[in-house]
């Protein structure tokens, strides 16, 4: 990304608070993300429709390739786990989000297919171990050829400005989102 480009924004929510946060933030992507619950099918097929008024945002499912692709949503975002679900996932015409926290998880990413990923944390998390910097993530955006969203403690207008310095493609965050 150039200085005059914006960077895009990614809100991870759950199925409830979708509408509210697009018609306040105008998210560029939007996962439903909710691992507590057993009725996750259900929620996302609420998530889709509540989300699918809003065709400037890109929607996303977390982990569950095939029921993205059955509700037709743009993608999947993938957990650091899921590297061996990449090729499946492309395969399904689906964009894909992986979540990284190394720059070797990023670049094997990379080249199994991902158009983009999340590495983290970039600030102070809850529950997150220590925070990786501006400075780290600069230097993955600059060795890396995937698309990288920041994530981790992203919560104000201070940390947006500073990850747009950074040259990120976006940041990623659910705490900015609902505050």
């Amino acid at each position: 990304m150039n200085a005059s480009t914006p960077i895009k924004s990614y809100c991870i929510t759950d199925s409830v608070r979708c509408n509210a946060i697009v018609q306040k933030h105008h998210p560029d992507f939007i996962l439903y993300r909710d691992k507590q619950t057993k009725q996750y099918a259900r929620n996302a097929k609420e998530f889709v429709t509540r989300c699918s008024a809003y065709p400037k945002t890109k929607l996303f499912l977390h982990q569950d390739y095939t029921l993205a692709s059955e509700l037709g949503v743009d993608g999947v975002h993938l957990t650091s786990q899921q590297f061996d679900k990449i090729e499946a996932a492309k395969r399904l015409d689906l964009e894909v989000i992986v979540s990284t926290h190394s720059l070797d998880e990023v670049l094997h990413a990379t080249t199994l297919g991902a158009d983009y990923v999340t590495w983290s944390p970039i600030f102070a998390s809850p529950n997150k171990g220590k925070p990786k910097g501006l400075k780290a993530l600069v230097e993955v955006v600059q060795k890396s050829s995937v698309k990288v969203f920041a994530l981790g403690g992203i919560v104000t207008q201070k940390h947006i400005k500073q990850i747009e310095q950074s040259g990120a493609y976006g940041f990623a965050s659910m705490r900015y989102f609902i505050f």
